[in-house]
């Protein structure tokens, strides 16, 4: 049983606030990798997870990121940390939380990439003006950012969302 699943038992659905980590994997032509959840279904996301005790926001990006896909990678670079009331989460069990999430970026993740069937439908690259639509709230905010930081363009996602591709 791990960190969270033991605090659960012990406050029950109470609003707790959890840390944690998502890493953008920026291939060698530029594209990022997204994962397709199960949770909420369909929806894609960064692939990326809460804490443990003990660990490091970088400790928990290359953890998930291992644990999700097998891929490791070197060095992280931060995007922005993310917190406050518009990251509240009540899952569908009534489980209440708040999140504070560390979004890192990582070129050029090595390994084969195997797909964690646990928690993901698939993973894939994507160009950044053909990212799916139907992309997590919070990750979109990150990926957005990402975009105007690591492509020093707010023309390509101007562009990008001009086209209705990622809004």
């Amino acid at each position: 049983m791990g960190y969270i699943e033991e605090l659960r038992k012990l406050v029950g659905h109470r609003p707790l606030i959890f840390v944690g980590s998502v890493v953008v994997v920026v291939d060698e032509e530029g594209r990022l990798l997204l994962q397709q959840r199960k949770f909420p279904e369909g929806a894609w996301g960064i692939p990326g997870g809460l804490m443990e005790l003990g660990e490091s926001t970088e400790d928990v990006a290359r953890r998930e990121l291992y644990e999700e896909t097998q891929l490791q990678v070197d060095e992280l670079t931060l995007i922005n940390v993310y917190s406050g009331s518009e990251y509240f989460i009540r899952a569908a069990n009534g489980d209440e939380f708040y999140v504070v999430t560390t979004a890192y970026y990582a070129e050029y993740a090595k390994g084969d990439l195997v797909v964690d069937q646990a928690e993901s439908i698939t993973f894939k690259y994507f160009h950044p003006h053909e990212l799916p639509e139907n992309i997590v709230r919070s990750h979109k905010e990150i990926l957005d950012e990402f975009l105007l930081k690591y492509y020093s363009s707010l023309a390509t996602v101007t562009s990008i969302r001009e086209k209705g591709i990622y809004v």
